[in-house]
């Protein structure tokens, strides 16, 4: 492996679970060590655009307007960062497209994310790596989590072990040992806010819990609590990794919005603290990313059950909103490189897998 390959700047693009819009990041790598962090947005969905991700979630049959209308919004998407800073627009070496996953079954060897690299790169100009799980899930891997690697190199100036958990759509979490020493372990852990928005969104006239609000007014229902915790994903050990659809919210009907809202809240965080018993030691604090560290009760939830230090990622310096772009960027260096992508660690894949495919602007 080299050790003197010149850094450039790449731009991440994710299209996470939580299908609210997508994520736009700079950053300036080498694949392996990070030098700079630059700007970072997110582009909203329009509301027509979210509505036909949400119908063709477990759909595993092309559809080739939808692939069309996902990547041109991920071209719009990345001519508002650049008319918003401009400076950076002869910088940008490459571009990292996660897509949308709108079917993921690694047990069949199947994971979609749709984005058309092609026809990004001949919107704005930029090679464009994209098709970053499929490698990973051919080989026998989970192809998720796939941002374990850019967690590790965020996390080497921090004191460790510690854990990184993700609670977007889905929960995940990364942990790290920022020395080095042993390789990061991750894994899905369960849902995160997806079942809770999808309560509220169809409850109140609310499209999430904002600031905890309806899930704060609300108590937890034991019953209904102990019968969404019997499920033997919980317990089985990593690697793991889930679908946006595995989780549904029949469980909560028939209670009030807010004693829902508590009760998946509750979920959330229990899944995530019972997970914490498969990482290789415990960590010294849990840093959050992702949509639930803005909801304070889920926060308060977590740190109670787990007894850890919860704080958000912003305690650290980091970006929450940015990571996942930023981790795509970051992987689309590493994937020209020819560097592991995944880990026999992070996605049970039989060893460092590398991935993606490139193509060209003309």
């Amino acid at each position: 492996m080299t050790t003197d390959y010149a850094p450039v700047w790449a731009l991440g693009l994710m299209s996470g679970t939580s299908m609210d819009g997508i994520d736009v990041a700079l950053i300036e790598t080498d694949g392996e060590n990070l030098f700079s962090l630059g700007p970072a947005c997110t582009v909203p969905y329009t509301p027509k655009l979210e509505q036909l991700i949400r119908d063709a979630l477990g759909d595993r049959a092309d559809n080739p307007k939808l692939v069309r209308d996902i990547t041109d919004a991920h071209a719009v998407a990345v001519s508002v960062i650049l008319s918003q800073h401009p400076e950076f627009k002869n910088k940008i070496n490459m571009v990292g497209l996660h897509g949308h996953t709108v079917a993921h079954s690694p047990d069949e060897g199947i994971t979609i994310q749709i984005g058309d690299g092609a026809r990004l790169a001949e919107k704005t100009g930029f090679d464009v790596v994209y098709d970053f799980r499929a490698a990973d899930v051919a080989a026998g891997g989970q192809g998720a989590p796939f941002a374990p690697l850019y967690h590790q190199a965020l996390s080497r100036d921090l004191d460790g072990p510690l854990s990184i958990v993700n609670i977007g759509g889905i929960s995940n979490v990364t942990w790290v040992d920022p020395a080095g020493a042993v390789p990061p372990v991750a894994f899905d852990t369960g849902p995160g806010n997806a079942l809770l928005d999808d309560w509220v969104r169809s409850t109140t006239d609310m499209p999430f819990d904002r600031d905890g609000i309806v899930s704060s007014a609300g108590h937890c229902d034991g019953t209904t609590l102990n019968k969404l915790l019997d499920n033997p994903y919980f317990g089985a050990p990593p690697p793991k990794s889930l679908d946006r659809l595995d989780f549904d919210i029949a469980a909560v009907t028939g209670l009030s919005p807010e004693d829902g809202a508590a009760t998946l809240v509750r979920f959330t965080c229990e899944t995530i603290t019972a997970n914490l018993a498969h990482v290789p030691s415990l960590p010294k604090r849990l840093l959050v990313t992702g949509g639930g560290r803005h909801n304070p009760n889920m926060m308060r939830i977590l740190a109670q059950i787990s007894g850890f230090d919860v704080d958000p990622v912003e305690s650290v310096g980091w970006d929450g909103d940015a990571i996942e772009a930023q981790a795509f960027a970051f992987l689309a260096v590493r994937s020209l490189r020819g560097l592991p992508l995944s880990l026999p660690s992070t996605t049970g894949v039989p060893k460092p897998m590398t991935g993606g495919r490139l193509v060209r602007a003309a």
